[in-house]
């Protein structure tokens, strides 16, 4: 049968607003896919088109991306938050439990959430994303200055006068963004100025730099708290952390099934590779089907 279309719905995340997409919600399994930094969840829109139909899929932007409410004058993000958007989503939609996709920061998200609360979880899919790169400790002070310094800079909202401009602006700070990536996301993640011009609507203060991160050991214990399969996915041109961190991350997630699957593509590969990744979703996914979802 043909997939239903996607409604969009506002949920309430301690009174900020998160849009979420999301099909079939009377389907099974129920499944969340979580997008990656400054992206968006039409980013996920080539991919869904192979899915099985009868899914309950959901599509979340994460606060301040996206059509997601911003954050209040004063206030930053950090990843934290991103997990408080996962819970008011499955809280929202009354999911008990989820199947969780992530790419990149989504990755991150979905992983860090699964080990908090793997009751919630029965299978984590991650596309390029084997959490975020904390740095040696002698890094920490230097992390606090980049910190308070960002904090001064007031937030830059760069105009263009196109959407195909803003696409082309996309392509020059990630070159592996194949031109039809790189219009969708700007075609879902830009809003017209008062003056006519585009201006892309995640908010400017999601670039500035965090205070704290985590270091190895940190998420090493994060990874060791997964209780649910895990599989990973990576672009053949993606992103290519040191081969003895890789193995490191690998070998921490206790419930991983099989390697990573690589496929023909960079750090966007589910948008190179839409068909072959959702294929991989959809196979994983089935098979951890349960009771609980």
């Amino acid at each position: 049968m043909p997939a239903a279309p996607f409604e969009s719905l506002t949920l309430d995340a301690e009174g900020l607003p998160l849009h979420v997409r999301q099909r079939h919600p009377g389907g099974t399994p129920a499944v969340l896919f979580l997008h990656g930094w400054l992206d968006h969840s039409h980013s996920f829109d080539p991919l869904c088109e192979h899915l099985p139909p009868d899914w309950r899929t959901v599509l979340l932007d994460f606060r301040g991306m996206g059509e997601s409410g911003h954050v209040g004058p004063g206030a930053a993000y950090h990843l934290s938050d991103h997990l408080l958007d996962v819970e008011a989503t499955l809280d929202g939609l009354a999911l008990p439990t989820v199947h969780l996709v992530g790419h990149s920061l989504g990755g991150i998200v979905a992983l860090a959430y699964a080990a908090a609360r793997p009751e919630r979880i029965q299978s984590l899919t991650l596309i390029e994303s084997l959490g975020p790169s904390g740095g040696p400790p002698e890094g920490a002070v230097q992390r606090l200055r980049g910190f308070l310094d960002d904090a001064r800079r007031p937030p830059n909202r760069k105009r263009y006068p196109t959407v195909e401009a803003a696409a082309e602006r996309l392509r020059q700070a990630n070159p592996t963004l194949s031109p039809d990536a790189a219009l969708l996301f700007a075609r879902h993640g830009t809003h017209p100025t008062p003056e006519g011009e585009q201006a892309f609507t995640f908010d400017p203060r999601h670039r500035r730099r965090f205070g704290q991160g985590f270091d190895e050991a940190q998420w090493l214990a994060l990874e060791a708290a997964i209780t649910c399969p895990v599989q990973v996915l990576r672009g053949s041109e993606g992103l290519s952390p040191s081969p003895a961190l890789l193995q490191g991350r690998l070998d921490a997630l206790r419930t991983l099934v099989g390697p990573p699957q690589v496929f023909d593509g960079g750090h966007h590969v589910h948008l190179e590779q839409p068909q072959a990744v959702a294929a991989a979703i959809a196979t994983f996914v089935q098979a951890n089907v349960s009771s609980r979802t």
